[in-house]
Formats: structure tokens, sequence, C-alpha cells
């Protein structure tokens, strides 16, 4: 790949005009911080029950002791045979951050759909540490918009990042997803991480991502945020590296895999 070269002066010269424009994008993102703040929290009075290491939980316990709570709503339905790898990718940065946030006064907890038992046997193949709970036979997933089930998939209810999905045009089989090169194509894609995840597409693209917050307050539980999508990238330390590298992300197919799974 061709690229301009320069002297260290006009390396600063360009640097600095950057820094402003960093400058800027820094200070937006502590206003957004802010207004993300002044949502209003919303009551949450259902109640849930959740499957955690500890045994059965309601949503109060998954707070751990803490007022605050960040849960991230992996991809891993019953169905599955592994968690989906981007989720995967970014849940590997949860070991090193969760013991900070412990200890202030925020509790980080995945939670998914497949049983307990599923979850163990990955989270110890990962060599993850971080609570991560079971809410199998719960509405927690469907009630913030991260599953769906079958009939929403066919007649369009699905609503996901705050918008309606339209109906598939061509009806999705109960076939193996192919495991082929994929270019920014959303089906391509989840083609791809469907076979790796065991299931075939339609199965796997009835989960999706998402992070959700909590706050605990007088014993009353509120919603106060979610998230979904590219609303997760910040969250993605490994592409917050590659958006300073050289060459960014460049990205011309589906290159990441589980960190177990590289050569």
């Amino acid at each position: 790949m061709k690229h301009k070269t320069g002297t260290r002066k006009q390396w600063l010269t360009a640097r600095l005009k950057l820094l402003k424009a960093e400058k800027e994008l820094t200070r937006r993102s502590d206003k957004l911080s802010i207004l993300r703040q002044k949502l209003p929290w919303v009551r949450i009075d259902k109640e849930y029950q959740f499957e955690t290491d500890e045994g059965s939980a309601s949503l109060i316990d998954l707070f751990r002791g803490r007022s605050q709570l960040l849960v991230y709503h992996f991809m891993f339905g019953p169905d599955y045979t592994a968690g989906c790898p981007a989720c995967s990718s970014i849940a590997d940065g949860f070991n090193g951050f969760v013991v900070h946030l412990a200890n202030h006064d925020v509790t980080l907890s995945a939670v998914s759909r497949a049983p307990l038992t599923k979850l163990h046997a990955y989270k110890k193949r990962m060599g993850w540490t971080f609570p991560w709970a079971s809410s199998l036979g719960s509405d927690f997933n469907s009630d913030f918009n991260v599953w769906f089930n079958e009939e929403q998939q066919r007649k369009g209810g699905i609503e996901y990042n705050y918008r309606r999905e339209a109906v598939a045009h061509k009806p999705v089989g109960k076939q193996r997803a192919r495991k082929r090169h994929l270019r920014d194509d959303q089906t391509t894609g989840a083609e791809k991480f469907a076979a790796m995840t065991g299931t075939d597409v339609a199965t796997y693209t009835r989960e999706r991502p998402g992070m959700s917050a909590f706050m605990l307050e007088d014993g009353v539980v509120y919603h106060t945020y979610s998230t979904y999508a590219r609303g997760l990238d910040v969250l993605w330390g490994m592409y917050q590296w590659l958006d300073r590298a050289p060459k960014g992300r460049n990205e011309m197919d589906l290159w990441f895999r589980r960190h177990d799974e590289y050569d």
C-alpha cells in the first residue's frame, strides 16, 4: 500500500491539526457521558430469575452488594456449541478491569441464554473469571431486545438497536452455515459466525449483542441505559488499538477468531 511520506516537521504540523480534532472528539464524548447520566431511570418491577455460580439469583443479586450493575448481553444461545466469536473478543478484556469496576461500586456481569453448564465449560476454555449468569427461561433477554423468537424473525417483529428490522426476503434454511470469506456484509458475516457457533444463520441471529446499565437505590432496581450494535465499539478494546495502528482496522475479510483458535 502506497502512503505519503514526509519530514518530522511535516508530520508534526499534521499531527497538531489532528490533535485539535481529537480534542474536539474528547470534549464531545465528555458531553455525551453527561447526557447518558441524565437519561430518566426506569423502575423495574418484573422479577427476573438467573442461574449463577452461587445458585439461583434475582436481578438484585447480580449487583453483588454494589449499587451499579453493567450487563454485557453475550450472544450464547441454548443451541450454540460455543459463544459468539465477536462477543468473545470483547469479553477477552473483562478479566483485567472487572476488579477495578468492583472497587468503584460497579459490578460487571455477562448474561446469556445458554444453560449455566455450557457457560461454565466455555468460560473455562477461554480462561475467564468474570461473573456470567444464565437467563434461560427468563424474559430478561427478550425484554432488553437481545433475543427474538422464530415468529418475530419470520414476520418482521424484531426491534433491535432502536429500529424495526425488515423481514428477510430469503427464508433462512436449517442447514449449517457455510464457512467462507466475507466482506462488510451482514449476511455473509452471520453465516461465518453461525458456523463458528455450531448453528444455522436463523438460530444464530435470534441472539443479539448489547450492554445495559442498572442502578440499585433503596432496594429498587432501575434501568438507566442500553446500547447495541456499533454502540459497543468503544467497549471493544481490540478495535480501539487498531484504530490507532498505521493501517487502521484494515479488514478485507473476517480475520479474527477466538483467542485459542489462532495458529
